[in-house]
């Protein structure tokens, strides 16, 4: 039975040839598998080898586990079987996106669309998370009316009669200005 080897932290440079004769002193590879990212097409530093043989499988973890390979501590060891995904064939439901996509129900053959979440109204509302205990909420703001403190003395206009501010001699209000004070003043201002 073949065993699947998972090497890590290899060289983004490395290939599928450098591989095979790193390997070869202790077994020829049946499969190379170099995984790329989809976005960039670069390779992602990690790999599949696959051999025929139990024996040189351990062999191959046994010599080449944390070796510098291009300058690089390579980690080897036996591969974890995939773990079940969604996938695609899962969608998050919620505003604006259908439901659970899986094999059509109804007769085979027949053919049938993801119905929607919703198909009308508003967007439903997110609902905030509660804070843990112990945990202040941010941006919490009061909980009803804003609470008025009785501290202190009050004071009235009128109760600050003893302080009177004066004036400016030069300064002209002429708001409260009359004709007669205006006669005054320029009479004034010829003397």
């Amino acid at each position: 039975m073949a065993v699947r080897l998972f090497v890590g932290n290899l060289s983004y440079t490395a290939t599928e040839a450098d591989l095979r004769e790193l390997f070869a002193p202790v077994g020829e590879p049946s499969k190379i598998v170099i995984p790329t990212d989809r976005d960039t097409g670069r390779p992602r530093g990690f790999a599949f080898v696959e051999f025929l043989d139990r024996g040189v499988a351990e062999e191959v973890i046994r010599r080449f586990n944390a070796q510098s390979v291009k300058g690089r501590p390579i980690a080897v060891s036996e591969a974890r079987p995939r773990e079940e995904r969604a996938g695609p064939l899962m969608r998050p439901s919620g505003p604006g996106r259908t439901g659970p996509v899986g094999p059509p129900e109804g007769p085979p053959g027949a053919a049938t669309r993801p119905r929607p979440a919703r198909e009308f109204g508003p967007p439903a509302r997110r609902q905030r998370a509660e804070p843990r205990r112990g945990q202040k909420q941010e941006n919490a703001g009061p909980k009803g009316p804003i609470r008025e403190r009785r501290s202190g003395r009050f004071f009235d206009v009128d109760d600050q009669e003893d302080v009177v501010a004066e004036e400016p001699e030069d300064f002209d209000d002429f708001a409260r200005s009359t004709k007669a004070d205006d006669e005054k003043k320029e009479e004034e201002e010829e003397s």
